[in-house]
């Protein structure tokens, strides 16, 4: 096999394998749309911006690193207030989406999360996600 040929595919076989991760985070991104938070939430904002969003990206409309948060498969029906607190103590396994594992966010206090739950929920109800039933 020539040079060129095997060039073209090596490139083309590059273009087909990188796709995916391309196509993830474009999948995963949403627009985010925040109106007034009440104080509490507003806390969770920073809190969320300066721990979450290097991961989860800025307000929680997605990243490279890890899914939108406000998202409808994070309404309360699907995913209550326990799974975020969870996820941030002991980390969850993919599920959802292709990012991998969330490692556990130990340095993040209980009160902390009570103010990152609170910004996602209200930021979730400005974006029309509200909470539906489970279903299996």
């Amino acid at each position: 096999m020539n040079c060129k040929l095997q060039l073209v595919i090596f490139m083309l076989s590059g273009l087909f394998l990188a796709g995916p991760l391309y196509a993830d985070h474009k999948q995963s991104h949403v627009n985010v749309i925040v109106g007034e938070l009440s104080p509490l939430a507003s806390k969770g904002q920073v809190a969320f911006n300066t721990n979450c969003a290097s991961c989860h990206g800025v307000n929680a409309a997605g990243g490279m690193g890890g899914p939108p948060l406000i998202h409808d498969i994070y309404n309360p029906g699907h995913h209550a207030d326990g799974a975020f607190i969870n996820a941030v103590r002991n980390g969850v396994r993919q599920h959802h989406w292709q990012f991998g594992d969330m490692p556990p966010q130990r340095h993040i206090v209980f009160g902390d999360m009570v103010f990152l739950i609170k910004f996602i929920r209200e930021v979730q109800q400005q974006n029309g996600i509200n909470t539906k039933p489970h279903k299996m």
